[in-house]
């Protein structure tokens, strides 16, 4: 049933706006493949706050408050967070699962440490996920063991782990490897709590290490790894490194939306710019 927009909470409608999503709202299969991937082109993925040594929080009025009116981004227990409480807000059925991330994973099985969503919609149960820095689906995926989808130049499919539930993956050079893989009991809002505490102080966790930001652009992508800014395009990649830190908060600002000032780019004080 498709939703009349003037009955929508302020902040509902204040987050379709961030992302950018003027459209029909009638729950189905389709609105959802748009509102996901409209909300990777909008907002970025981002550890920012981690390395400025700001705390966190996962309560829903801090993550609106982060993300729609400050206009930043965040990582998967943030994002996904936000994004299950939009969708519940447009009737959408919304579970969420707990995963671990494989990709470039040293020291396999990883440890649980990845928000996803199982959403319902058309009929079909959905994977979606708008809280990842690499390139993983733009759209939602059928949870269906075995179908090859076929997003754009990307190809994934779910297989199933006796003990690790679905396993998200990606053709590579004509191999099938694993990006994350999630088991299907629900989670509670709090069950993230101690992941993400890790993820936000562990010595040896990379959220804690360098920043990683990235967002999708219609000519592919931007990513920050390390001080160097990177963007992806059919063309190739460009390379940049900004010097300062009021270069550093202008490439912010243009490339992802991200509205820091110079003083609060607390991490580069330990780099020599």
């Amino acid at each position: 049933m498709e939703l009349d927009r003037e009955q929508l909470k302020p902040e509902v409608l204040a987050y379709l706006d961030r992302i950018g999503y003027h459209g029909p709202l009638d729950g189905s299969a389709e609105v959802l493949a748009e509102l996901q991937e409209r909300h990777l082109h909008a907002v970025p993925y981002e550890n920012l706050d981690i390395l400025n040594k700001i705390p966190l929080s996962l309560a829903q009025e801090d993550l609106y408050r982060k993300i729609v009116l400050r206009r930043r981004g965040g990582y998967c227990f943030e994002l996904n967070a936000l994004f299950g409480w939009l969708l519940r807000e447009l009737n959408y059925p919304v579970t969420n699962l707990f995963g671990r991330f494989w990709r470039d994973e040293p020291n396999p099985p990883p440890k649980r440490r990845h928000h996803v969503l199982k959403v319902e919609a058309s009929g079909t149960s959905f994977l979606c996920d708008v809280g990842v820095g690499g390139i993983v689906p733009r759209r939602p995926i059928a949870l269906e063991e075995g179908r090859v989808q076929q997003q754009g130049a990307e190809t994934y499919r779910l297989e199933v782990d006796a003990f690790f539930g679905w396993v998200l993956c990606e053709e590579k050079s004509g191999s099938w490897q694993r990006i994350y893989s999630f088991t299907e009991e629900p989670q509670l809002a709090r069950d993230f709590t101690m992941a993400s505490y890790w993820c936000e102080h562990a010595l040896d966790s990379i959220f804690t290490q360098i920043e990683m930001v990235a967002i999708r652009t219609p000519e592919g992508r931007v990513t920050v790894a390390d001080g160097e800014f990177r963007i992806f395009t059919a063309d190739g990649v460009q390379t940049f490194s900004p010097q300062t830190k009021e270069e550093y908060s202008s490439a912010l600002l243009t490339y992802f939306g991200i509205p820091l000032k110079p003083a609060e780019l607390q991490w580069l004080n330990t780099r020599s710019r």
